[in-house]
């Protein structure tokens, strides 16, 4: 079998890398190998290749077949351009000169359009992180936004509460005040009706007082009504007891006088 131009694997799972050889076309892949001639490694971004130019051209001048891949990146480095300028060389179809002025030409458009690659990949690169950066300050002005609705939704139901306990407060010192009028109003009634008691008492009091000073003043006016009648009765006995006497002493002798009178 021809020699071949392959990948022979290398690297840690996930972060593999590849080292370009030329080998027996026998030999399993990472078997042995005549000779390495560059790096490749995928991982990267953008791609990364090491490539020995010259002796890629050479392996390919006699003979040696590149896997796919391999083809891929010896034409992405010109090598497989190059040697299909030099068999027009050889085949009398330009000068080496021209050849070479071609080979130039292709690399200048070849990197100019590595460098407009990279500067478009370093673009969208830059407009993935702006995306995503917005993304995020979006995402966090969301998450700001929900904390903050949640924060004022708890304050609502703060202040909600603190009101309704105002509210209940005020409630029950209304009842409070209420439960004081009405007791206030009840000892002041109670107050009032003993005080009206009190003056009932007082004026019960001076009526009896003022009754009995009428009684003891009617008593005094009988009294002394009764001794003064008792001081004329008194006279008035003796005068005429005295009169009484004297008549009747006067009539004794006159009944007398009819006895001892003689008969003339």
């Amino acid at each position: 079998m021809p020699t071949k131009i392959r990948l022979q694997r290398r690297g840690k799972k996930g972060q593999a890398f590849y080292h370009i050889v030329i080998a027996d076309g026998r030999a399993p892949r990472d078997g042995k190998f005549i000779e390495r001639i560059g790096i490749y490694n995928p991982v990267a971004k953008p791609a990364e290749i090491e490539l020995d130019f010259d002796k890629a051209l050479n392996w390919l001048k006699n003979g040696a077949q590149p896997t796919d891949t391999v083809k891929a990146i010896l034409a992405y480095k010109g090598v497989m351009y190059k040697n299909h300028l030099l068999k027009g060389v050889a085949k009398g179809a330009m000068t080496l000169e021209q050849a070479d002025a071609k080979f130039q030409a292709w690399l200048d458009e070849k990197h100019v359009k590595i460098s407009s690659k990279i500067k478009e990949q370093e673009l969208n690169v830059k407009d993935t992180r702006k995306k995503a950066l917005e993304n995020e300050i979006k995402v966090n002005e969301a998450k700001a936004a929900a904390i903050a609705k949640k924060l004022n939704k708890a304050r609502l139901d703060e202040v909600a509460q603190a009101t309704e306990a105002r509210e209940a407060a005020a409630a029950a010192l209304a009842a409070k005040t209420a439960e004081l009028a009405e007791a206030a109003e009840v000892a002041e009634v109670a107050e009032v009706a003993e005080v009206a008691e009190v003056a009932e008492v007082a004026e019960v009091a001076e009526v009896a007082e003022v009754a009995e000073v009428a009684e003891v003043a009617e008593e005094t006016v009988v009294a002394e009504a009764v001794e003064t009648v008792e001081t004329v009765e008194a006279p008035v006995a003796e005068v005429t007891e005295a009169p009484a006497a004297e008549a009747e002493a006067a009539v004794e002798p006159a009944e007398e006088t009819p006895e001892t009178t003689p008969v003339a």
